[in-house]
């Protein structure tokens, strides 16, 4: 088996919208390069690749950097050698690790005891490994891990919390991504989402920002800890987190989001702004109420362009507080003046 870009448990994951987000850019837009500037699982911008020539992706967390550098980086691998390689892990005797800082913090929690050993100990293997792994092996071997690792993790699909049962247990099997062969050019960025905008141009941009106050560097804390291997000293409440870095929380997730968002749309040099967002606001629980209305989305598109809105109704990522009817994605296309 082999993990597809798609292949994750992620909020807000455009998977199940993708085909009709392109379909909507590919009616209303034009242009060659193509710009996904909180770009998160990525699944928008392999969509677009079998559309436009050049392609920007960025985000700020080191997960999904990581991720778009296995996928979509260039450079020479060598797939013989990392089938191997993953085929030695698979094979290792688990029941032999010694703990580790992985297994310390998140078995019996997150993970059974003997998955944690083994996932600890394959990520600092990889590291121990990266002198004799060129970028893009190094890359897709992280890659790799993180999406086997959250395949099994004892969650709803973030890491907020873990369910409140015992894990199960010796089930982790490490399984490689399958990097995206195109002769397409891309840029790979991880920036604040607005100090990146000063600096592309681009014929469309699509925006699709955070929705709610739900902070992604916090929610997918276990799997950012696996892309830096950076072992915090401390972690803390129920769920382990790291120290909260300003440099890792958003704006889009605070009271100031209208104000960050008009300052986005007036540095974007392009074509076309795309923006996805959805119609979150009568939720029980205050963290997925949306940060900015539907109407200051539009009023400040508008000042851009003219603006088209389409809408969808789909199932909606739910924690269990968040259940209402009607759930719709809106789409604004911007032709900008």
């Amino acid at each position: 088996m082999s993990y597809q870009i798609e292949n994750r448990r992620y909020t807000g994951s455009k998977a199940k919208l993708g085909k009709w987000i392109l379909g909507l850019i590919s009616q209303e837009c034009e242009g060659e390069t193509f710009a996904d500037i909180f770009a998160g699982t990525g699944v928008i911008t392999s969509l677009a690749s079998k559309f436009f020539q050049k392609l920007i992706v960025n985000d700020f967390l080191q997960s999904n950097n990581i991720i778009y550098r296995g996928f979509f980086g260039e450079g020479k691998w060598d797939r013989k050698k990392l089938n191997r390689l993953v085929q030695s892990y698979n094979l290792l005797n688990k029941k032999n690790f010694k703990e580790n800082f992985f297994s310390k913090n998140f078995s019996g929690k997150y993970f059974g005891k003997i998955d944690a050993k083994i996932i600890g100990y394959i990520r600092e293997d990889i590291e121990k490994k990266k002198p004799r792994l060129t970028e893009k092996e190094y890359c897709i071997l992280v890659a790799s891990l993180i999406y086997s690792t959250d395949k099994i993790a004892n969650t709803v699909g973030h890491y907020d919390a873990y369910i409140r049962k015992e894990p199960k247990d010796n089930i982790f099997i490490l399984d490689i991504i399958e990097p995206i062969n195109t002769d397409k050019k891309f840029k790979i960025f991880l920036e604040d989402t607005n100090k990146l905008a000063k600096k592309i141009k681009a014929d469309i941009v699509y925006i699709d920002p955070p929705y709610n106050s739900r902070q992604y560097s916090r929610f997918y804390h276990i799997l950012e800890t696996l892309a830096k291997w950076d072992k915090p000293k401390k972690l803390y409440g129920t769920a382990l987190k790291p120290e909260t870095q300003e440099d890792t929380t958003s704006e889009y997730c605070k009271t100031k989001a209208p104000i960050v968002f008009q300052d986005l749309i007036g540095s974007l040099n392009c074509k076309y702004i795309v923006v996805s967002y959805n119609n979150t606001y009568e939720s029980k629980s205050n963290s997925s109420k949306n940060k900015i209305t539907l109407e200051q989305i539009e009023m400040v598109l508008k000042s851009k362009g003219e603006t088209k809105v389409y809408r969808k109704s789909h199932r909606a990522f739910s924690c269990g507080k968040t259940n209402f009817s009607d759930h719709q994605e809106l789409v604004f296309i911007t032709k900008v003046r």
